[in-house]
């Protein structure tokens, strides 16, 4: 299992300015590669040697993997393209990076006693430099395991680092099925074969800060501040991610504390035509990350140990989990003729939980 650790790093301003050097230079060389490959109609022999580069040779070798791995995915785009029908083609643009981005493997960088060394190219000779770097305990465990290739970018006016790690996956301790329905009046509801049940999020909350924000913006948009709307945009966003963050942390804790290995998820794809909305929650359905919050889940899941799988979400907060019978539910009460009543999202839950997983690969019983 392969997971990825981002933090943040203090660099003086002289390594700031060695570190945006070799950034730019490796975002031009790997566009440089790959303007070239797709050009020349025969294969190019390409190393570090014949790379015209200001960087180490080992990141040029990078460089060299990253440019071939884009021209691969986009001749394999224009393969598909040019298989569909010609109303159904798109113009597929050759694809280059913008931002700064440099990426070191894991042969040559080290990371010991919170410093991180790398090395970049001062006056035409590679020499490695040392940082500090900014993590919390939970993320020193993280880089327990194999460590992988080293990218450092920049965001804002700070520079991440970020490691992948591929690390042994854990084998969940328990043998218990959750279900979990995700929503907009109520963002996760969870239930566990055992009768366990938990409401995560604050749906009343979310729906407040988006519309706080969409006013924000309207006004915005009338004065024609789009840096404005910009930075509003992304700040809400961070706002959203942190709580699918918290949200899903939440969820995993307690599927851990009721001994879960297997948590069942509606499967996304057609979310937006298939869930339970009002008119006045429309907009706020077609901006919110389902598909983030389910992958943040899955993720975390994994690092537990804990499999996840996915259903069909169709009728799942309409069928009586008692007698199977379809109703339609009022509000967020659910009634069946059988005398059932319970939460219209436990219902779906309860449901999900027992729902046949979409490749029939069930774990459970």
């Amino acid at each position: 299992m392969q997971i990825t650790v981002k933090f943040k790093i203090n660099l003086t301003k002289e390594q700031v300015q060695l570190v945006e050097a070799i950034s730019k230079e490796y975002i031009y060389t790997v566009n440089s590669i790959v303007s070239s490959i797709l050009q020349s109609e025969e294969r190019i022999k390409l190393s570090s040697k014949n790379v015209l580069a200001n960087m180490p040779s080992a990141v040029k070798n990078q460089a060299i993997r990253d440019a071939k791995s884009i021209c691969a995915k986009y001749k394999k785009a224009v393969k598909t393209n040019s298989k569909l029908s010609t109303n159904k083609q798109k113009a597929i643009s050759v694809p280059t990076l913008r931002k700064p981005v440099c990426i070191w493997n894991n042969q040559n960088y080290s990371f010991k006693d919170g410093i991180l060394s790398f090395p970049v190219v001062v006056e035409g000779k590679s020499r490695r430099i040392q940082t500090k770097t900014i993590m919390t305990d939970y993320q020193l465990k993280q880089l327990e395991g194999h460590l992988g290739a080293l990218r450092i970018t920049k965001k804002g006016t700070k520079y991440m680092a970020q490691i992948s790690v591929e690390k042994q996956s854990p084998v969940a301790k328990g043998d218990v099925v959750m279900g979990v329905d995700l929503g907009l009046k109520v963002p996760a509801v969870a239930v566990t074969e055992l009768g366990k049940i938990k409401f995560f999020g604050n749906g009343r909350e979310n729906k407040y800060i988006k519309r706080k924000y969409r006013t924000k913006r309207k006004k915005l948009g009338k004065a024609k501040k789009l840096k404005a709307i910009k930075n509003l945009d992304d700040k809400e966003q961070r706002w959203m991610k942190d709580k699918d963050h918290k949200i899903s942390r939440q969820i995993i804790n307690f599927a851990v504390k009721n001994n879960v290995s297997v948590i069942r998820l509606e499967k996304l794809t057609n979310i937006r035509n298939t869930a339970r909305t009002s008119r006045k929650n429309e907009k706020n359905l077609h901006t919110w990350s389902f598909y983030r919050l389910s992958q943040f889940i899955e993720y975390k899941a994994h690092l537990e140990g804990i499999v996840v799988e996915y259903v069909d979400p169709k009728y799942t907060s309409q069928i009586c989990p008692n007698c199977g019978t379809q109703n339609k539910a009022k509000d967020r009460k659910y009634n069946c003729f059988c005398g059932y009543h319970t939460h219209r999202d436990r219902v779906g839950a309860i449901n999900i939980m027992n729902a046949p997983v979409i490749d029939g690969n069930s774990l459970s019983a």
